[in-house]
């Protein structure tokens, strides 16, 4: 990021002072340097409302005025919790007073009486660095929004994958991060005849009589360590003694951080039997 001289003498300032010849010094000095866009008041109690209409890049503003001093000016912009960066540079000829504005919020302060290089120095960097945080705010404001507008796509394109796998497979399921079936689409525990934890190979359930235990071991190896699996085939025998045959493909599942969620996936039912009964059925 880059801010040019020409941005910088384009910005809008406010001059701030109750004497008449600080502020058309400041006016005759800024114009002369190129500034395009200068404001002033002599009256304090404005302040608060004009940067509320204008948002100013900066305000020069003066320490000691009466009705409301700089100090008072300040607290009341802070207030303002739409502005999260106070652009204030103060103006004042007491040393002891500078520590006291730079906490109470401004960014820097200009010594009086006034060293024009100094004026001319400290209002060029001041605004530079304004401009620099606007448009870093800006880039992250797009940013954001192209974040949401992208997370928005996913969530759509996640919801057209998990309908065409629905058409497209006998069953879909999805699984947390923990292993617990969180989503099953399709007669999956009618036809396979077990809970869907036994079914993806967890070994720690019980019931799994007829399934082939090396088939189901490397099924279960391939989930716990976040493999993707296109096409693996496994059986089980039942209790009449026919044989049931599956296909399963299935993916890991991560966030936008790339945190692993859980696991997604299809699966078909392959026994020749089967097969038939579909063929008949088509005719």
């Amino acid at each position: 990021m880059m801010i040019s001289m020409a941005e910088i003498q384009a910005a809008s300032i406010l001059i701030v002072d109750d004497q008449e010849s600080n502020v058309r010094l400041l006016l005759r000095l800024l114009t002369e340097a190129g500034y395009t866009n200068l404001s002033s008041t002599m009256d304090s109690r404005e302040v608060q409302a004009l940067h509320g209409r204008v948002r100013y890049d900066l305000i020069l503003l003066d320490l000691q005025m009466p009705e409301m001093d700089g100090f008072d000016v300040m607290g009341r912009l802070k207030a303002d919790v739409s502005e999260a960066y106070l652009p204030v540079i103060v103006l004042t000829a007491q040393p002891a007073h500078k520590l006291r504005a730079l906490q109470a919020g401004a960014k820097d302060f200009i010594s009086k009486p006034f060293d024009l290089l100094e004026v001319k120095t400290r209002i060029a960097n001041m605004l530079e660095v304004r401009l620099l945080y606007q448009q870093l705010a800006r880039h992250n404001e797009m940013l954001e929004r192209a974040v949401s507008e992208r997370t928005a796509e996913l969530r759509q394109s996640e919801l057209r994958f998990r309908r065409l796998t629905e058409l497209a497979s006998d069953w879909y399921w999805e699984q947390n991060s923990t292993g617990d079936i969180t989503q099953v689409s399709g007669p999956a525990l009618e036809m396979v005849g077990l809970g869907m934890p036994a079914f993806l190979g967890d070994t720690s359930v019980g019931g799994a009589v007829g399934w082939n235990e090396a088939e189901r071991m490397a099924l279960h190896r391939k989930i716990t360590g976040r493999e993707p699996f296109i096409d693996f085939g496994f059986s089980r025998v039942n209790a009449d003694g026919s044989e049931q045959r599956f296909r399963v493909s299935g993916e890991p599942m991560f966030d936008e951080c790339c945190r692993f969620t859980g696991y997604r996936g299809i699966g078909v039912e392959v026994t020749p039997l089967a097969a038939d009964k579909s063929l008949v059925q088509s005719e």
